[in-house]
Formats: structure tokens, C-alpha cells, sequence
């Protein structure tokens, strides 16, 4: 069938656009130019090339000065790649993630760091720590808690032993989709996934799939990229997987719950990154453990009652001493820079065995 003949109106405005279109190529180039002139310097006096407090000071005034139509989270997304490529001019991001390719983890990276920022995909998040701690990665994103599931206990307990902080967080809305190789869901053996995801998908699975095995990979990509392999099997993730192996989507966001986040954490060494300066809407996150005795855990909380610091999130894990002890994951609502919040971490230190802070960072809304 022929293509219908455009309009001269629609002719116009095309050519409009291309109009457009070349301008914004010019603006763009010449804004790289500039980013090469500002690399050159950060090269030379030895300063951060990637900053994400500047990054977001940015992408915020740009929102702030957006007339519309383009929406204020559409424009954010365009200038954080417009940024990120221009970062990449100056000094490519390496950073470590959990692969291959099409994983959460590997979205919540792009969403942090933009699209030019240079991936190394892991087998799972110790390789993820490892690279990250050694070098090889400049920064690593890693899976720390599921608002349905809870926390990745392996992220948790990498956490004590590392010489890495963590310096950012992101959040993401996590809708699982059912995908494989055969356009329809008869004939489903297994399902392979992520723990994660087959725990996340478990009520949906007992009532659609209820006689079909649940098989546990290392990530949902991988489950992806296993079921393109056998028209038997299926696996559970993110629309990007499917494109990427080439699998058919057969059911949509078929998550137990409707709003489903997960929150990674951004990680670096101290001299890659220091501890990003407070925004007025911080975290600090700190991994503490106190003697088995009666009252340990309300003398841990006093020093946070006194001085006014809000805890949000508690979370104990085993210390495998065989004394029964316990390593406590805390996160406080605050910057250490704040006097109520350094007074209060000074205390805790005091009492505790154990005393490490992972890390202060902005709080994504």
C-alpha cells in the first residue's frame, strides 16, 4: 500500500522541525565543547569529574525555568543523557552492576548515571562489591530492599567488610512481566528468575501457574536471556529484557503489589567520591552492633531520642559469632555535617562494639 502524500501544512512543519533539530545538534556540540574545556581543568587541578549534587542542581533549575508542553520529568530525563554524554567527553563512568544487560540494577544505574555512563556486568552483587572495591569499577549499584520483601540480606552483609560508602540511592517502581520465547503462555515448565521476583510474583504464579517450577537465577536478565534458550521456559522481568533477548511478553506487571519499589544503593571509594555535601534532605546509614545483655537495644536508641534524630529504617542480621549476636543496619533521617546528628553518632559510637557509618547521601523523594 502506497504511503499517503503529506499535506503541504505537514510538509511544513517538517521541514520546521528539521530546522529545529539542526540547531539543537549545534547548541548541544557546542555545550560538549565546553564540557571538554571544563574536564580539562577538573584534570588538571585534580578535582571530581562526576558530580551528582551538580548534576541535580542542573536538572532542577531546568525544571524550575521549563514553559511546557515537554514535561517537567521528560525534560529531567533528557538533560540528565545530555549531561551524562557530555560527562563521558571529560571522563567515561565505569560502573559495576548486576548483568547482563536488561537487569533492575542496570536501570537504576542508567537512571543515576544517564546512558553514556560504561557498565561492567556482574554475576551478582559480591562481584559487584569486589570490582567497586578494587577499582576496576569507579562506583557499583546494588539492590538493598524491596518494600514487599524487604532487604537483600547478601547486600547487607557485604556491606560490613568493605572498604566502599555509599553515596547516592535510587528508587524504582518494579513491575515484573511474564516473557518467552512462544507467544502465549501454554506449555510453561518453569519459571526462572531472581529470588526476589518469584517472591514478588508469588501470588499471581499460585493462581495462573500453580503446578509449574519456580527456578532461582542470579538475575532476572539472566532468566531472560536463559529463556530465549527453550520454548519451555519462562522468565520474569523488565520490558527491557525482552527486547534485548528477543523474548514475547505474555503477561504484564503481574507483581503482587501494584506499587512496588526497590531501593539501590550507589557505591564508591572515599577517594573516588567523598560524602556528598547535606541537602537539607539527607540519609545516613550506619551498620552498629552492641553486647548481648538486657536493655543493649534501648540504650542504643537513647543517644538518638536525646538529641532529636529520627530513625527510619532498622534491620538486624545473625554476627555468626555463635554468641547469638547482632549486627543492626540503621538509617537516620540527617547529614553527619548537623550538629544533632554528629552528637548523636559520637554517642552511639561510644556504646557500641561495632561502630561503622555506610554512608550520608540525598534522599530521592
Amino acid at each position: 500500500m502506497a504511503e499517503p502524500v503529506a499535506s503541504q501544512a505537514l510538509l511544513a512543519l517538517r521541514d520546521q522541525i528539521d530546522g529545529l533539530d539542526k540547531q539543537l545538534l549545534k547548541l548541544l556540540n557546542e555545550r560538549a565543547h565546553v564540557a571538554e574545556q571544563v574536564g580539562a581543568i577538573k584534570r588538571a587541578e585534580g578535582t571530581p569529574f562526576f558530580r551528582p549534587d551538580r548534576v541535580a542542581q542542573v536538572i532542577e533549575k531546568i525544571r524550575a525555568a521549563n514553559p511546557g508542553p515537554l514535561q517537567g520529568e521528560h525534560v529531567a530525563a533528557i538533560w540528565r543523557e545530555i549531561m551524562s554524554a557530555c560527562l563521558a567527553l571529560e571522563s567515561p563512568q565505569r560502573v559495576a552492576v548486576l548483568g547482563p544487560m536488561g537487569t533492575f540494577c542496570e536501570q537504576a544505574a542508567l537512571e543515576y548515571f544517564g546512558g553514556a555512563a560504561d557498565m561492567t556486568y556482574c554475576a551478582n552483587f559480591d562481584e559487584v562489591f569486589h570490582a567497586t572495591a578494587s577499582g576496576s569499577a569507579q562506583f557499583g549499584v546494588v539492590g538493598v530492599e524491596n518494600m514487599t520483601e524487604g532487604v537483600v540480606t547478601r547486600s547487607l552483609d557485604l556491606f560490613l567488610h568493605t572498604p566502599c560508602h555509599v553515596v547516592g540511592e535510587v528508587s524504582l517502581l518494579i513491575r515484573h512481566n511474564l516473557m518467552r520465547k512462544e507467544p502465549s503462555m501454554h506449555g510453561i515448565e518453569a519459571v526462572l528468575a531472581h529470588p526476589q521476583a518469584l517472591a514478588q510474583c508469588q501470588n499471581w504464579l499460585n493462581k495462573h501457574l500453580p503446578d509449574v517450577e519456580r527456578r532461582a537465577v542470579s538475575s532476572n536478565a539472566e532468566g531472560a536471556r536463559l529463556a530465549a534458550t527453550n520454548p519451555a521456559w519462562a522468565a520474569l522481568g523488565a520490558e527491557r529484557a525482552s527486547t534485548l533477548f528477543g523474548v514475547h511478553i505474555v503477561a504484564h506487571a503481574i507483581q503482587d503489589e501494584a506499587y512496588n519499589r526497590t531501593r539501590f544503593a550507589v557505591i564508591c571509594l572515599p577517594q573516588t567520591m567523598a560524602t556528598p555535601p547535606a541537602t537539607g534532605r539527607d540519609c545516613t546509614s550506619l551498620v552498629v552492633s552492641v553486647a548481648n545483655r538486657p536493655g543493649a537495644m534501648h540504650d542504643l536508641l537513647v543517644p538518638l531520642k536525646k538529641h532529636g534524630v529520627s530513625m527510619t529504617r532498622l534491620e538486624s542480621r545473625p554476627a555468626r559469632t555463635g554468641q547469638w549476636d547482632y549486627y543492626f543496619y540503621i538509617d537516620l533521617d540527617g547529614h553527619p555535617t548537623q550538629s544533632h546528628v554528629a552528637d548523636a553518632l559520637a554517642e552511639l559510637r561510644q556504646i557500641c562494639a561495632f561502630f561503622k557509618v555506610l554512608g550520608a547521601y540525598p534522599v530521592k523523594n
